[in-house]
């Protein structure tokens, strides 16, 4: 049954490799073999039990007869419940952040991006919508960020190929800034959500990396451009749900919105409590001042269609069940005791970190970056530190995290389907694989590696 469940998984992951070709949603998929592995490890719950929990269901038997309605329960309250709230964690602050850039927007608070951006230079415009991406992935989440660039983008420039080139360097920006952060990407939310690493620690390992990835590339990108790019000038962005908030308003629900995810690291350290408890904490206050300054608008009825793209939006919930099913399927194999028999091949064949983190990028370069980190992020459990340079590789703040973190999320990058960024500007545009990977994919390949080299030599500054 444990090599049954683990071919399920395995077929799921082709099938989210595939998505473009098979035209199966990967969300979809995600769901299935995340849901049909606990329905087989509860059909052979007694053995996969008394293989890896036999003590601990001794206890909760507490003197009872073991059947298989006793065992079912066990499962269902003492092991299935602890992957439940994992992917919960997760989930709830992707749902807390979104609903968060949600309300900006409809707001008109992030209304001035098109004026600062607005310019007929093409290399302005290009890092001027990168940099601001960049910026706003690593509070925000990559996902999030990318739709609303990309309609940034959308409504400015004309010319179909130049808004191709824009939006594969938005995607590289959303990408390589939400690697940066743990809130801004869900493999980075996940390793602090487990006390892998610290929000600060994180942060500081990342940076010069995730630059080199974001802006090698970008440059490169931008001499595939003309001096001057056509410009479609209109006037304030439509916001959606109409308005009538005035420009220190929505300046203070974007404080609101945006310095209270700042302040979410600070909370889980005083707290102690689940970062998502932080990001619903920050929503609830944002959504308070939105019915305070809208409080007469909300009387009207005033619900107009929204200006985001509904296949965006869609993206979104799908990323949210796409985040459960993964975190699901992968946590049942964990409970067969296959990944530990992983883990152990892989300490005696590789035993190395950066070979390790490069494979995790050629993967997550063909898979999906959330599918790979989430798998290697699985095959170790957290250790103590112990004064062996290897086995601290997977201490708190360890190596290891940070690079498997850095490397799916550059190897994301060099297919356009490797992330879901990268999707929403493939449905968006209609790009096609071989045209990203020819003109974009080569260039963020050489700017991961730069940036893995340039981790890899701050290991040996920092020992």
């Amino acid at each position: 049954m444990t090599l049954i469940i683990v071919a399920i998984l395995l077929i799921g992951f082709v099938l989210i490799a595939t998505e473009k070709v098979t035209n199966v949603n990967k969300a979809a998929v995600a769901i299935f073999i995340g849901t049909m592995g606990w329905v087989l490890y509860i059909c052979y719950g007694t053995d996969f039990v008394m293989s890896e929990h036999e003590g601990d269901y001794v206890d909760f038997l507490n003197g009872a007869v073991a059947t298989s309605t006793a065992v079912k329960h066990y499962i269902a309250q003492n092991i299935f419940l602890k992957y439940v709230g994992r992917a919960a964690e997760v989930v709830l602050f992707l749902l807390a952040t979104m609903t968060i850039v949600e309300i900006l927007h409809n707001n008109g608070c992030f209304d001035f991006l098109t004026p600062w951006v607005r310019t007929r230079h093409s290399r302005k415009l290009l890092w001027s919508l990168s940099g601001i991406t960049f910026v706003l992935s690593a509070n925000l989440d990559n996902l999030t960020t990318t739709a609303l660039m990309l309609v940034v983008m959308h409504n400015l420039v004309a010319n179909r190929r130049q808004r191709m080139i824009y939006g594969s360097a938005v995607v590289l920006a959303a990408n390589m800034g939400g690697a940066l952060t743990v809130i801004g990407d869900p493999a980075g939310l996940l390793l602090w959500n487990m006390n892998a690493v610290t929000a600060t620690n994180f942060s500081m390992w990342l940076l010069i990396p995730c630059l080199l990835a974001w802006g090698l590339p970008t440059f490169l990108l931008g001499r595939m451009l003309p001096e001057r790019v056509e410009i479609v000038w209109q006037s304030m962005p439509y916001r959606g749900d109409d308005t009538n908030l005035n420009g220190w308003q929505r300046l203070l629900m974007l404080f609101v919105g945006i310095g209270g995810l700042w302040f979410i690291p600070t909370f889980h350290n005083i707290t102690k409590l689940s970062p998502f408890l932080g990001a619903l904490c920050v929503l609830a206050v944002l959504w308070i001042v939105n019915e305070i300054f809208n409080h007469k608008l909300m009387n009207v009825e005033k619900m107009i269609q929204r200006r985001m793209p509904r296949v965006l939006q869609y993206g979104v919930l799908q990323m949210m069940l796409y985040v459960m099913g993964l975190m699901l399927a992968v946590g049942v194999v964990e409970e067969t005791g296959a990944v530990r028999w992983l883990a152990s091949r892989c300490d005696a064949f590789i035993h190395n970190i950066w070979i390790m983190g490069a494979i995790a990028g050629i993967v997550s370069s063909v898979l999906d970056n959330f599918a790979t980190a989430l798998s290697f992020i699985s095959i170790y459990p957290l250790a103590e530190t112990s004064g062996d340079v290897y086995r601290d590789a997977f201490a708190m703040n360890g190596f290891y995290w940070k690079v498997v973190a850095y490397c799916t999320a550059a190897g994301g990058n060099i297919l356009a389907f490797g992330s879901m960024s990268g999707l929403a500007l493939m449905k968006m545009e209609r790009i096609h694989i071989g045209w990203f990977f020819k003109n974009v994919g080569l260039k963020a390949l050489i700017g991961g590696l730069l940036g893995l080299a340039v981790m890899f030599s701050m290991s040996f500054f920092i020992e």
